[in-house]
Formats: structure tokens, sequence, C-alpha cells
């Protein structure tokens, strides 16, 4: 019996893995988070799988669950929305489990942020103006910040900012933003990407707050950053006449010269 913990995605059922497919339909017991997986992704479930909607229970009650089945012989489809590297109480749940001798097993899913740059048709790391995105939030009831890892910080680097879980914060962001990076930095909001509700405001830190309305209180991205502009960027060197690579040698001398590509 395992716990197959699974990244479900952004939202749009069909940008759900493959594997997280195939699991899903492999487990009679799926435990998911129905305030933000769609209930179609349901639809995987083998017929007479036992189908727990987590978003009201608490740790120990979706623990036990897991217990339960675990009791049984069961594996567990646990499916949470976006990637579980960030933000989504599977390590809390993998510490009691581990703790208890459960197996477990991680499958990644499409981040909320890359469905975001998908919907703005954005490259998030253009050369010359941003080689760096980083994913953070502002605090809030059910985390802190740790020391250190401020808005004012992170802006200071320059990079691409993915601010998750901070759109009641939106005021603070502009406030502690702007002085890193200007007035006249783009910003894009986008409200459940990939849903067929989607969302996109699109302003600078100068007026992104009065383009937003009430439609638009929770499961909202903003990213911030002057690659969001998508101008005045250089070209990489990667596809440059005279670059030399591997799989094209620029040249006679090239250290690449003569070498292909193993087959197997």
């Amino acid at each position: 019996m395992t716990v197959h913990f699974i990244g479900a995605g952004p939202g749009a059922p069909d940008l759900l893995t493959l594997r997280g497919r195939d699991l899903i339909a492999a487990c009679p017991v799926c435990l998911y988070a129905g305030s933000l997986v769609p209930e179609a992704l349901l639809a995987h479930c083998p017929d007479g799988a036992r189908i727990v909607n987590t978003a009201p229970l608490t740790l120990d009650q979706i623990i036990a669950e897991i217990r339960a089945a675990h009791a049984a012989g069961h594996n567990v489809a646990r499916l949470h929305s976006g990637d579980l590297s960030v933000w989504s109480a599977m390590g809390e749940q993998m510490r009691r489990l581990r703790a208890e001798g459960i197996p477990v097993s991680v499958t990644p899913g499409v981040p909320a942020f890359a469905a975001a740059a998908a919907s703005l048709g954005a490259e998030l790391t253009l050369p010359g103006l941003a080689q760096s995105v980083v994913l953070t939030r502002t605090p809030g009831r059910a985390s802190s910040m740790p020391e250190g890892e401020t808005l004012a910080n992170f802006a200071a680097t320059g990079a691409t900012l993915a601010i998750h879980l901070s759109i009641q914060n939106l005021a603070r962001v502009v406030d502690d933003l702007t002085p890193a990076y200007g007035t006249d930095c783009p910003v894009a909001i986008v409200y459940r990407a990939s849903w067929p509700d989607e969302r996109i405001l699109r302003g600078t830190l100068s007026d992104i707050e009065g383009q937003l309305d009430d439609g638009i209180q929770r499961t909202a991205l903003i990213l911030v950053g002057p690659a969001l502009a998508g101008e005045g960027f250089e070209e990489s060197c990667l596809y440059a006449v005279d670059y030399d690579r591997r799989y094209r040698p620029s040249g006679a001398d090239s250290p690449w010269s003569g070498w292909t590509p193993e087959r197997p």
C-alpha cells in the first residue's frame, strides 16, 4: 500500500500528467483538496472508489482516512492543486506518514506560475532583464514569512517575482516593490490560471491596484518584473551563428567538430 501524492495541475483537467492520471485510476481511495482541484479529475477514479474531499477536514482527520486505507491494503491517490513542491501542505502529511511507516510517492504537477506565464504568453527569464524567478508570498494567517524572505529583499535582485496567495495584500506588494522596480515596472495578475473563468489584468506598479475589483479575492497570482514587458532584452547566444556548441560546431577547430550524438 502506498500513498501517492499527485500534483493535480493548475486547474484545466487536461493539464494533469499522464502518470498522475494512471495513478488515480489505479487507486481505490482518492483524497482531494476540493477547494482547488477540479472535480473533473475524479472521473479517472475507478468504479466504487472511496472519494473524500479534504477541504473541510483537519490534518488529523486526513491522516485517519489514510491510516484506514493502509489497514485495508488500499493505495491512496492524494491530490493537491498545482505542484506539490510549494505551498501544498504535503510536507506535514508525509512527516506523519513516514513516522507510521506508511510508504509514499510523489508525482509532480504543472505549477500555477507556469500556467499563468503560458496564459500571458510570456517567458519569465529574458537575457539582460531577468534570469531568475522567485516564487514567494506575503505573510498570511496560515504561515508567516521567515526573517529575510521579504519582497523588498527579493526585488533588490531584479528577478521576476511570482507572488502567490497574496492578492488581498496587493497594496503592500506595490509599496514593498516600488522602491526597487520603479512605478513603471510591469505587473500581471492572473486569476484562476487555465480555468474556464480565468482573468488577466495587466498594468504597472503605479496602476495595477486601480484595476483590481471584488471579483478577484483569491486564487490569483501576481507576477512582477521587467521581463513581463517582453521588450528591451538581448537575444540569447544559444542559436547565434557563431556560438560554438555540441550540436552545432561553429568551425573546423571547434572541440565539438566531428562529434556525433550517441544513439541507442
